[in-house]
């Protein structure tokens, strides 16, 4: 049935023309969004369809209406171990030393629950096109778990095949029971591609190839990936340079910064995002701005592992795509992509001054962003012919109260609220602040049982 969003107070467009309408509406049928403007315009043929019940008619009256938020860099399981005691107070290579062997006890029901709760969490926060990054496959696990747990929550997904094959026998940082071959990795990957992507125009479901960092793979592996991955067309995810360890390692592995060793292995160009970038240098900066080459702005996971200011400001003016990230529940602690652009910009005026970033500027990152990073022209504005993606958030919530001067700051600058109506590709998800793809207590009571099972098996080793 086609959908009409009639009497936004803003209906924020993120078009070319960067279209904040008073009073807006939209219509999508299917997948896509065929009329966009301000209610009082709405044309006769789809007013008829709404006076008729030809449509489904939703009323945005006291609402902010925005693209839905694109989250590009996340570890869904990381959701069964938040605010685990040993890492509480550590920066990343310590902080995955502690983790990785409780990790290393995920089972496939495991995944699956842990990405509907990570879906969940980011839906009623108004996010609706996200990126995981699995990178380790224990006890049977595999993507399939968690492209399953998205089918079911219908979310628009990209899902980014990770690895470790660098164990700490060989010089990596993984223990060696976390790893796997890379010709299991390669042959993995392949028949991900060829199960699963879709990229059509609108598509629901993309692989991405994602071998995990420069210090838990080889530098064989990070280009066999990319060879492959080209051959497909599809995208190429990692970290990289994400805090002064990370460089350390880099430069004294491979005699290259993390962005001279990115380019030397082709991992440069439209088709490529790397996450944090905290420590890009200048000339990397060059290098991603001149080649498309994507980041991942991870501000909530970068405060709490004390990693730094990614120098998001000197990346925007020169022309570097950025996107936001939630990262991994067990390095943030929590999935709320709202919140992620409120981190955002408080983090760069934190680091660079009050005009380092606007509240629009964030909502940009965080939809307009998020499309360009995971290259795709079809997600991120509210346009004819863009992907009918949209989130609602109700302006009379107690933490809106006196924002009404200006709203569309408001959803920035003030506490992070979840959406009260959320639709991807033209499908009602939330309704009434209500998930409707899922029984959440149902999901959360599976989830506290697997996060209590995942600690059991960890000291029973």
């Amino acid at each position: 049935m086609t959908l009409i969003a009639l009497n936004a107070d803003v209906l924020v467009t993120m078009d070319a023309q960067r279209r904040e309408i008073k009073g807006g509406a939209l219509v999508a049928d299917g997948p896509a969004l065929l009329w966009v403007g301000a209610t009082a315009e709405l044309p006769a043929q789809y007013r008829r369809m709404a006076d008729e019940g030809q449509a489904r008619v939703l009323d945005m009256r006291g609402k902010v209406v925005t693209p839905g938020l694109v989250n590009t860099h996340h570890h869904m399981y990381q959701s069964l171990t938040r605010a685990v005691p040993a890492a509480q107070d550590a920066e990343l290579f310590s902080w995955l030393q502690n983790l990785y062997m409780l990790w290393s006890h995920l089972t496939p029901e495991m995944i699956h629950v842990s990405t509907q709760t990570a879906m969940a969490e980011l839906m009623l926060s108004g996010c609706t096109t996200t990126s995981d990054h699995l990178y380790l496959f224990p006890n049977g696990s595999r993507l399939d778990d968690s492209i399953a747990a998205a089918q079911q929550m219908g979310m628009r997904f990209h899902a980014a095949r990770g690895s470790m094959s660098l164990g700490r026998s060989k010089g990596g940082l993984p223990p060696d029971v976390v790893v796997e071959e890379e010709e299991a990795i390669l042959r993995d990957s392949l028949r991900l591609i060829q199960q699963y992507h879709d990229g059509s125009r609108h598509s629901m479901l993309r692989v991405v190839l994602a071998p995990c960092s420069p210090f838990s793979v080889t530098r064989d592996l990070m280009r066999e990936s990319a060879v492959l991955a080209r051959a497909h067309g599809v995208s190429l995810h990692t970290h990289l340079a994400e805090n002064d360890n990370d460089v350390a390692f880099s430069r004294e592995k491979f005699g290259l910064t993390p962005a001279q060793y990115a380019e030397d292995l082709g991992w440069v160009g439209r088709d490529v995002w790397h996450a944090h970038c905290v420590k890009l240098d200048p000339e990397g900066i060059a290098l991603f701005a001149r080649t498309g080459t994507g980041v991942a702005h991870c501000p909530c996971s970068n405060m709490r592992l004390a990693s730094g200011i990614a120098p998001i400001r000197g990346m925007r003016d020169a022309g570097v795509p950025v996107a936001l990230g939630v990262d991994g529940s067990a390095s943030n602690d929590g999935a709320h992509m709202l919140g992620e652009a409120r981190q955002a910009m408080l983090l760069q005026r934190v680091g660079y001054g009050p005009a380092a970033m606007s509240a629009r500027e964030a909502l940009e990152i965080a939809t307009l962003g998020g499309a360009r990073v995971l290259n795709r022209d079809d997600i991120g504005a509210l346009a004819p012919g863009m992907s009918a993606d949209f989130v609602a958030f109700d302006m009379e919530a107690v933490g809106y109260a006196g924002a009404g001067h200006d709203p569309v700051a408001a959803l920035v600058f003030c506490t992070p609220a979840n959406v009260s109506s959320s639709v991807i590709n033209g499908r009602v998800v939330v309704e009434d602040g209500r998930l409707l793809t899922a029984d959440l207590p149902v999901v959360l009571g599976q989830h506290r049982r697997l996060a209590r099972s995942l600690f059991e098996r960890a000291a029973g080793q």
